[in-house]
């Protein structure tokens, strides 16, 4: 039998939605009541995680020690004394620099896991799996990307979106056809496809975060697609214009749309009837795709604030796509309409 939830933990789990993820917390409460609680609650459960492998003070031993424990911890059955109990150990070693919204989450952890206690075993098990992904694939590639600029290639660019957000789009998938039959029956076509939807949402924020990625002494990018137009990665921060490195980018951004399209097949699978969930699909991808138009049209940004949607163009978007979330032509013609400039030349 499911456990209750404390009105106090809901009301903690809204509020750290809005404190970590703009994003999230603009679609989660597009999802119907019962979905949302348990989506708000998978994506605190990664942020927990990701807070913890971005630190930056941290050494890499002590970030996978906690990993682990935190993995443990959500196995195990979400025992929220030791849930307090690693909240404080943890808090005090974070660096100075961590955003209080999600230092908190350290110290709110035993209010987050009573909310996953009181999941499904079917819901719990979806939230376990991504988390046991998600932290030992970062851990393995932050020890990795500290010994070179970038990654090897697309294919380790691939591995690593997958692990950071491609296994999200697995647990949504498990969610959504544990809540609706008529998903479900879809379940084999949408499972890869929720991959490349992970895929394309991830490599739009590597793209618009290269610049603060590089400050701390992190890249994402791969090495072979730049050097393949004639620049190396270790150049980046001498020679941001170089004509090689605009190619490269240039590249990427087509690779992104391309995922972002498998992503609009994803949506089209969800029966026009779950517009809730259809909608929280299309306000992600939407963000995304007007994310990657700034990119393209400024390509010699420096910041991420440069490249980031406005307010106003996400209350526009938003609300367009909401206007036509049930009719897919049109859903497809706007998509092929706002990323035919994405396409990069061939290479010669």
């Amino acid at each position: 039998m499911q456990q209750a939830v404390h009105a106090t933990d809901l009301e903690y789990q809204q509020r750290a939605l809005q404190g970590v993820s703009r994003t999230f917390a603009l679609t989660i409460p597009r999802l119907p009541g019962p979905l949302a609680r348990v989506v708000g609650n998978g994506y605190l459960l990664c942020r927990v995680a990701d807070t913890i492998e971005d630190d930056l003070e941290m050494s890499s031993g002590l970030k996978q020690h906690y990993a682990e424990r935190f993995i443990a911890l959500l196995d195990g059955g979400c025992n929220i004394t030791d849930a307090a109990a690693l909240g404080r150990e943890v808090v005090p070693r974070l660096a100075a620099a961590t955003p209080p919204a999600e230092r908190e989450l350290l110290e709110r952890l035993p209010s987050i896991l009573r909310i996953t206690a009181a999941c499904t075993p079917v819901q719990r098990a979806a939230l376990q799996r991504c988390v046991r992904i998600m932290a030992r694939g970062m851990t393995r590639f932050q020890q990795q990307c500290s010994d070179t600029v970038g990654l090897a290639d697309m294919e380790d660019l691939d591995d690593y979106c997958y692990h950071v957000a491609g296994v999200v789009g697995e647990m949504l998938t498990e969610l959504f056809c544990d809540y609706s039959p008529d998903i479900a029956t879809h379940r084999t076509e949408l499972l890869p496809l929720s991959v490349s939807f992970g895929q394309g949402l991830q490599m739009t924020n590597i793209l618009k975060d290269l610049w603060e990625d590089r400050q701390r002494g992190a890249c994402w990018l791969p090495r072979e697609v730049f050097r393949r137009h004639g620049f190396e990665l270790e150049q980046l921060v001498r020679e941001p214009d170089a004509p090689g490195f605009r190619r490269g980018l240039e590249q990427l951004l087509d690779i992104a749309a391309g995922r972002l399209r498998e992503a609009l097949r994803y949506t089209l699978l969800i029966p026009r009837r779950e517009n809730g969930i259809r909608c929280f699909c299309l306000w992600a991808l939407g963000m995304a795709v007007l994310t990657l138009r700034r990119i393209h049209r400024r390509p010699d940004f420096s910041s991420g604030q440069q490249v980031k949607i406005s307010r106003r163009a996400v209350r526009v978007g938003t609300a367009t796509l909401t206007a036509l979330s049930r009719m897919d032509a049109a859903l497809r013609l706007l998509f092929r309409c706002y990323t035919r400039a994405l396409r990069a030349a061939p290479m010669t």
